[in-house]
């Protein structure tokens, strides 16, 4: 089944000159990019998308963290792109993340996390919704899909 989820590279990924090295990795399992845009999320923002984890320890850094500096936001497209894009990011911290995924190969850090990626169908619609209106989400194909997109999950979410 088709489906579109958030990535974000976080102001780690996109300080460290990683934006390249972390897209490739999508593109190259053959998510499409949907919606893109570099961005300074106001503190707002943030706090909105992370509201769920108001009440925990680990909030108020964590909005600081991600407004200290510019994201990359991207919608991709794909089948199963949720549990695709998560596994392919690897578990939250890197230093407990393995070898292969984005985080295992590029992060050490308990903190630093390079990206973020929707946990869920429901999330990925809420946080597409909040960083990209309709009218910046672009329906295209990619000439390679016939190759990588078989006809049972041709059908969308």
């Amino acid at each position: 089944m088709i489906e579109r989820t958030l990535i974000i590279l976080k102001p780690d990924a996109v300080q460290r000159g990683l934006i390249g090295r972390i897209l490739s990795r999508f593109e190259d399992k053959g998510l499409k990019i949907v919606a893109a845009r570099l961005r300074r999320l106001p503190r707002a923002l943030v706090e909105r998308h992370y509201e769920e984890h108001r009440s925990t320890a680990f909030y108020a850094g964590l909005v600081d963290y991600m407004t200290s500096g510019p994201v990359l936001l991207l919608c991709l497209e794909g089948p199963a792109a949720i549990p695709v894009c998560r596994m392919l990011m690897g578990k939250t911290f890197g230093d407990q993340s393995p070898p292969g995924t984005i985080r295992g190969d590029l992060s050490s850090s308990h903190g630093l996390n390079l990206v973020h990626g929707s946990a869920s169908a429901a999330d990925a619609r809420r946080e597409i919704e909040l960083f990209f209106p309709a009218e910046d989400r672009i329906d295209y194909a990619l000439a390679t899909e016939a190759w990588t997109i078989n006809a049972e999950d041709r059908t969308r979410a």
